[in-house]
């Protein structure tokens, strides 16, 4: 399966945003605590590598389906997926003593600065 140039830089742009939460953290605490930190940081991030290939193949596959309730059908399960795997991440975060639920807090968000950074990068089309 091919990943997209789309996808592909904003998978970068997730790296480099929990890269410097990580390093946020590591000043923030000072201690050993920064290491369940940047491990809720990069299990969250990891996630979120993982929900925009998936959220690619999804939106490729509804195109290539022909028109009719199967393609909505297929977002709206493939969307409470993705929101089920969040969630337990986020349960794992609570009840794991070993990864930082703030940490796994700071790494949903990475999904959502990676999208807005990306906006910045591609060129915008003009319109007619």
């Amino acid at each position: 399966m091919a990943i997209s140039h789309t996808v592909r830089s904003m998978i970068k742009f997730m790296v480099i945003v929990a890269l410097v939460m990580i390093a946020a953290g590591a000043v923030f605490f000072r201690s050993a605590e920064a290491l369940p930190f940047a491990l809720g940081v990069f299990l969250t991030t990891a996630l979120n590598v993982l929900k925009a290939v998936w959220l690619e193949h999804t939106v490729n596959r509804v195109v290539e389906m022909e028109e009719g309730k199967a393609g909505s059908n297929l977002v709206r399960f493939q969307y409470l997926l993705r929101f089920i795997l969040t969630g337990l991440v986020m349960v794992a975060a609570v009840y794991l003593p070993f990864i930082h639920l703030w940490g796994a807090v700071a790494g949903i968000f990475t999904f959502h600065i990676a999208a807005h950074l990306l906006r910045f990068t591609i060129p915008k089309q003009e319109s007619k």
